[in-house]
């Protein structure tokens, strides 16, 4: 009878606060062919009494393009949903980009890549990354065009690289006796089977994929010189340059954050706090209230509360959203040890 009477005033305050979000008007208006149903509520997580704002977006744990949970929206479709609604509102005058991940999915860093870019570029509002604990890689991709970059001292950055894994497992079938059979319509068909011998993997083949991880490799480097200049340009010539070497560190290694700041990469030591106050003047700005832009509660929420299972593998982030494993043949920007 309790649980009943719970579910029931749940249902009800969910009815509501959908209700209300719908007559406040709080959606996405944006781009053709987004989708216009997703709603997310504004939230203060800090009340200054200000009439300017500053939107607090979190990029965490692993960077993916694809779907999670069951809502059917990628983490980059919730990071440009955010950035849709902070444009849009007059009165936010700066984004800070808190930024907690390994790294992640090519494609999908190269998107949020793209939609701050296109964000600063189109709305002139400035972006300022927060590294907390972890902005490796991937983490470090999205953090690159940001207007600043803050990072604690002991924040561990950098891995700067591309890696695609697989795993080989013909010696296993060979020894239970089982024999792969093959019919393919070009001799480069089965790039990257785990089921070739060390014989049968052509040497084209690994240049193939080796001129592909250095492709995109040469991008990451091309991504990170741009942000670092267009940091300088846009600040008068203020933050850190990247040393002259600054390439020789970028070689899949791992740095602190005040490594990081030594070489070049980032501007500012300092944690979140430092992050807000360095977007308040770039701004120029004051004083601001902090927010974030929310999914609004729902019925199924409370359901997720008490577990679901997927009947699949799945990898969690700190956001309590589901996301596939990594998976073989896909290019990362990603620490190598997420990928044990």
């Amino acid at each position: 009878m309790i649980v009943a009477i719970v579910l029931a005033v749940m249902l009800c305050v969910s009815l509501m606060s959908n209700f209300s979000h719908l007559l406040s008007g709080v959606a996405l208006s944006g781009k053709a062919g987004r989708k216009a149903h997703r709603f997310l509520e504004e939230a203060t997580i800090e009340q200054n009494r200000s009439r300017n704002k500053i939107a607090v977006i979190d990029v965490q744990g692993i960077i993916a393009s694809e779907p999670f949970g069951r809502s059917g929206e990628s983490m980059v479709d919730y990071v440009e949903d955010q950035l849709d609604l902070a444009g849009e509102d007059d009165a936010v005058k700066a984004v800070v980009l808190r930024v907690d991940s390994p790294g992640g999915e090519v494609l999908a860093s190269d998107e949020i890549y793209r939609a701050i870019t296109e964000f600063q570029k189109h709305y002139s509002k400035p972006v300022v990354a927060s590294m907390s604990g972890l902005a490796a890689s991937g983490g470090y991709y999205v953090s690159s065009p940001c207007r600043w970059i803050v990072a604690n001292e002991l924040t561990i950055t950098g891995s700067i690289g591309v890696i695609m894994h697989s795993y080989n497992y013909r010696g296993l079938l060979s020894k239970v006796g089982v024999r792969p059979e093959v019919f393919k319509s070009g001799k480069f068909k089965d790039m990257l089977s785990g089921e070739k011998t060390e014989e049968e993997t052509l040497p084209e083949e690994r240049k193939m994929i080796q001129d592909l991880i250095d492709e995109t490799f040469a991008r990451f480097k091309q991504v990170v010189k741009e942000g670092r200049e267009f940091a300088r340009s846009m600040n008068g010539g203020k933050g850190r340059t990247l040393i002259e070497n600054w390439e020789d560190y970028a070689d899949g290694r791992v740095l602190s954050g005040k490594q990081a700041y030594e070489f070049g990469f980032v501007d500012e030591l300092g944690n979140f706090d430092a992050a807000a106050k360095r977007a308040r003047m770039i701004a120029g700005i004051a004083d601001a209230n902090l927010i974030q832009y929310q999914q609004p509660f729902d019925l199924g929420s409370l359901f997720r509360l008490f577990g679901e299972s997927e009947g699949r593998a799945t990898v969690k982030i700190d956001l309590g959203m589901d996301l596939p494993k990594l998976r073989v043949g896909r290019l990362y920007f990603l620490s190598s040890s997420v990928m044990h």
